[in-house]
């Protein structure tokens, strides 16, 4: 019995492994829907993140840009590992199980580090214990780096090893989509999850919903874990066979230990540093890890263009919060601009393999692969000129504020009349009625005398340094107290508009969201999000609805003048005098950036990988990718030296600066372009193996004819020598 409920459950397996749908095996839908879910969890997840350092974490731009990168780096850090555990122990099925358990954690983590309500015993809207918050992000962000790097070279691979020999075309077309998956995913979650950033929600007070835009990305994972599981006995899975890149260590180690033993002159010199590990190793294997290493050179430059190319989801979010992301029935998040990459990688990649390269081929242009690479890395490196320019003019935008020497101060008249003003080193100016001075005036002095002319009342008036404040000047000039606010110090963050009102009126009143103002009072700042907001105002017998429309990033003060009266046209002698200008340079001017860098990626990442697959022995492929996601890693590890150590104040010489970086180290692999030599590894493999196959005759042949195997032998050696 126990026979038969074997065999049947073996042939039900080998029944469902057999299924096949339009040529597919059924089991490949599993791991292409397992690709889509863990790519949406992961750039869903990343789309926000350095907003969630610079604004809930409180880190300040440089801090948030290292973090990022910092992790980013560990992301392509970690595929090493992965591949070493899934080919030498646990085989690429287990892998991609028990490190997306550890992944799904990870973003449950993360999602729980970003509830504000856990520390928020004072319900001010703000954690009172930022370490503990910071802690958990920094274990989520850890386990979702060791998840998703892990499984990063093991999925597609599993996905191909489910192709019977027959199915080759089936097998192409599976990479294909499997690419697309990688880019659907990562488009829709960087358009879906900056709007659930944008909500606002919270227990005891709402703020802007990270938890929320974390949350979907771990519950994606999660399902993409549930949907690789159920497919569980559909999969054909291969057992580890050994790991060639420990092979390849191993051998590179031999070579330099046997190599310094012999570093004596009296030991004859051999033609290439790894033909010292021939007394251990196939030749077989030197020449193959000799083809590798001759690719991981021209690799060195490669990091500078990652280096660049990572920022667009730091430096250039950020830069993106100071700009106006409104596009009329479309308004966009500062991290939504991320999904322009996405959208013009679907648009370009088809493009330049249809149309450009059969171009430029049709026009007598050798354009090789390592010369598509060059101008990828200059594409890339125009991208941050084009980067500056757009900061250059987003700081004319930005408002000066006063050095710890100064004082900035505004006048505010409450009253029904216009006043004329006269302050130290000011020609006399007019302020109307229920309006303010022009513009800040700036103070070295501790304090000024502000005079009036009519009535002629002069006031001594004590100034902060570095600080904006605004004078409150009541409609009654001879009231006892006058008052000065403090304004805001900065542009409001992530886009927001920080609101207060004044109360010009002679009895206090109440505003909704702000509470009761009294006479000549300024109420607290609140930040209000873009768009059209409505305030009540009422002293406890009359109401009157205001309503107006915010940009991006401004400040406003609301007057409610001392000729304030109630009724249906009560909002229209309400006054707003703007103390901090909106955004005004539109998101817009971003996307030559974008298109620049997409172009880029598109010549140097896509035909870099050709170019790996193509010049790596057979059995090497999976080195070289290693390799090359390592050169991803140290990309971002050069932008935490950048942003940390060179202390670059002003943005755009930052970009400039990198840009100048990577137009310098193009010219270097340009240059080592020029002498590189196009191998085919095939060929080199064959001539090795025939090698082989002649020195296997030779001992059989010695075994028979001694005498004349040993001089046919020393032949054989200098053909070989030939050769090499």
């Amino acid at each position: 019995m126990k026979l038969y409920r074997y065999q049947r459950n073996m042939a039900l397996i080998l029944c469902l492994y057999e299924q096949e749908v339009c040529g597919y095996p059924l089991s490949i839908f599993f791991i292409v829907v397992n690709e889509f879910c863990e790519r949406f969890s992961y750039y869903g997840m990343r789309a926000v993140l350095v907003l969630y350092f610079r604004y809930f974490l409180r880190f300040d731009d440089d801090l948030a840009t290292s973090i990022y990168h910092t992790f980013v780096a560990l992301c392509y850090l970690t595929p090493i590992l992965g591949a070493i555990v899934a080919d030498s122990w646990l085989g690429k099925f287990k892998t991609i199980i028990y490190l997306s358990i550890v992944y799904a954690i990870g973003q449950v983590v993360m999602a729980v580090s970003a509830i504000h309500d856990i520390t928020d015993t004072d319900r001010d809207g703000t954690p009172d214990n930022l370490t503990l918050h910071i802690v958990l992000s920094m274990v989520g962000l850890l386990l979702i780096a060791l998840g998703t790097g892990g499984i990063k070279p093991c999925v597609a691979a599993f996905g191909g090893d489910q192709f019977q020999d027959h199915q080759a075309k089936q097998r192409s077309t599976f990479f294909s989509v499997f690419y697309l998956c990688i880019n659907g995913g990562s488009l829709l979650s960087t358009i879906i999850t900056p709007i659930l950033r944008g909500q606002e929600c919270g227990i005891h007070s709402q703020q802007k919903c990270y938890p929320l835009a974390f949350g979907v990305p771990a519950a994606l994972m999660v399902v993409a874990l549930v949907v690789f599981i159920i497919g569980s006995g559909m999969y054909h899975k291969t057992e580890p066979q050994g790991n060639i890149m420990l092979d390849v260590c191993k051998c590179i180690g031999f070579a330099i230990k046997n190599r310094f033993r012999h570093r004596s002159s009296s030991y004859p010199k051999r033609t290439h540093w790894m033909d010292w590990a021939e007394e251990k190793h196939e030749k077989l294997l030197i020449a193959q890890i000799k083809m590798v290493l001759k690719v991981l050179f021209l690799y060195i430059p490669l990091p500078m263009f990652w280096t660049l190319f990572d920022q667009k989801g730091s430096r250039w979010t950020l830069q993106a919060t100071t700009m106006d992301g409104n596009f009329g029935a479309l308004i966009l998040q500062p991290d939504q601009m991320q999904t322009v990459n996405p959208i013009l990688i679907l648009t370009l990649v088809p493009i330049m393999d249809s149309v450009v390269y059969p171009l430029i081929k049709k026009c007598g242009l050798n354009f090789t692969p390592l010369r598509r690479m060059t101008v990828g890395m200059f594409l890339a490196a125009m991208a941050f000129v084009a980067a500056a320019l757009v900061q250059i003019q987003i700081d004319k935008t930005l408002p000066t504020f006063p050095s710890s020497s100064q004082s900035q101060l505004k006048l505010l008249n409450m009253g029904s009349i216009p006043l004329t003003v006269t302050l130290p080193n000011n020609d006399p100016f007019v302020i109307e009625a229920a309006k303010a001075s022009a513009n800040y005036l700036t103070f070295e002095e501790e304090s000024i005398q502000v005079s009036f002319q009519s009535p002629a009342i002069s006031r001594t008036i004590s100034l902060a340094k570095d600080k904006r404040q605004t004078l409150l000047i009541p409609s009654n000039l001879s009231a006892p107290m006058w008052e000065v606010t403090d304004d805001v110090m900065a542009k409001p963050e992530q886009g927001a508009n920080a609101i207060r009102f004044v109360n010009g009126m002679a009895g206090a009143v109440n505003v909704s969201t702000f509470g009761s103002i009294d006479y000549s009072s300024a109420s607290n700042y609140s930040l209000i999000s873009n768009g059209k907001a409505t305030f009540t105002i009422t002293n406890g017998a009359n109401t009157c609805e205001y309503s107006r429309e915010f940009g991006f990033g401004s400040s406003y003060t609301l007057l409610i003048p001392s000729h304030f009266a109630w009724g249906p046209t009560c909002s229209e002698s309400i006054s707003g005098v703007e103390d901090i200008q909106p955004n005004s340079f539109h998101m817009g001017w971003q996307i030559p950036q974008y298109f620049l860098i997409t172009c880029g990626e598109v010549v140097f990442s896509v035909t870099g990988l050709e170019f790996s697959y193509s010049q790596a022995p057979s059995n090497m492929k999976a080195v070289l990718q290693a390799g090359w996601l390592f050169t991803v890693a140290i990309g971002n590890f050069i932008v935490l030296i950048v942003a940390e150590i060179a202390q670059i104040e002003e943005q755009w010489a930052e970009f400039v600066l990198f840009a100048s970086l990577l137009v310098a180290v193009c010219v270097i692999f340009s240059i080592m372009a020029y002498f590189y030599t196009y191998m085919d590894p095939a060929e080199i493999e064959a001539q090795f193996r025939d090698e082989g196959g002649k020195e296997e005759s030779d001992k059989e042949e010695f075994q028979m004819q001694k005498k004349d195997s040993v001089a046919h032998h020393n032949q054989d050696d200098e053909a070989k020598q030939s050769k090499m």
